[in-house]
């Protein structure tokens, strides 16, 4: 069985809905504090997937996931590094996803070193946008992606804005095709604000590293898992499948096809 390591923080406040959302999906999943990796009572190996999920690690008192994201790299990069390269999953959603490009796991280029290239800052609306959003499915690098079009997700932050440190780092993003959703309106196209909740250049909300293992996105998946989780569900009735739960579905399917019955371990 997929087994699903939920990292958690003082301040981390998503996690119970993301084990549930794995769960859901056919995972078995545990949320572990982060101390336990550091003193070594739980081992990151003996788990598929990495979820970093939303919340407010140490009430982003320095910045939103700088915290987490200085410990990550301080203690445990490399072994994230390693569990990536045995071809297992890490996904970061909104403070997650915070954590990921502070902490240098994204974009995860070729051949580039653990140096920050982009980050989420404040959004130019300079308050907490909590709102559901349209989003285009803009790549199927990611192995949490399977298809195209459009889906319907809440988003619900301070800080996420999308910005790259040079012109090059985005052109890299666009050419490796590491974009993975993009905010959109209702028909699809891109748009100002709200359909862009924060400002993202490019209308940005998720992109992934060059293998597609990694992904990080502002959006919540795990808050649409049930149909009943849409804010228009008994005006629009007949929704066989909620947009949300498909992500943790296509990694479940990806982890099961890649290692079959085996543990996962090292």
């Amino acid at each position: 069985m997929t087994r699903v390591l939920v990292l958690r923080s003082a301040g981390t406040n998503c996690d119970c809905e993301t084990a549930y959302a794995f769960e859901h999906a056919g995972a078995q999943a545990e949320r572990v504090h982060i101390n336990r990796l550091l003193d070594g009572s739980a081992c990151l190996h003996d788990y598929h997937i990495l979820a970093l999920p939303g919340g407010f690690s140490y009430g982003d008192d320095v910045a939103a996931g700088k915290i987490l994201a200085n410990q990550i790299r301080a203690h445990l990069l490399d072994d994230i590094r390693r569990f990536v390269d045995d071809g297992k999953l890490v996904i970061g959603i909104c403070n997650g996803f915070q954590v990921l490009v502070k902490c240098g796991l994204l974009p995860g280029f070729t051949g580039n070193s653990d140096e920050q290239k982009v980050t989420l800052g404040a959004n130019d609306s300079n308050k907490y946008d909590d709102r559901w959003v349209y989003l285009k499915l803009s790549s199927d690098k990611s192995e949490f992606i399977n298809g195209n079009g459009t889906i319907y997700l809440p988003v619900a932050h301070a800080e996420g804005k999308f910005i790259v440190d040079n012109d090059e780092t985005l052109r890299r993003l666009n050419d490796n095709d590491q974009i993975v959703m993009r905010y959109v309106d209702e028909n699809g196209e891109s748009a100002g604000y709200p359909y862009n909740p924060n400002g993202s250049i490019e209308d940005i909300a998720a992109v992934c590293d060059s293998t597609g293992r990694i992904l990080g996105m502002m959006p919540h998946p795990e808050r649409f898992i049930r149909v009943e989780n849409h804010p228009r569900w008994t005006r629009e009735r007949g929704r066989e499948k909620a947009d949300g739960a498909s992500i943790f579905e296509n990694a479940v399917d990806y982890i099961e096809s890649t290692f079959g019955d085996s543990e996962g371990k090292r």
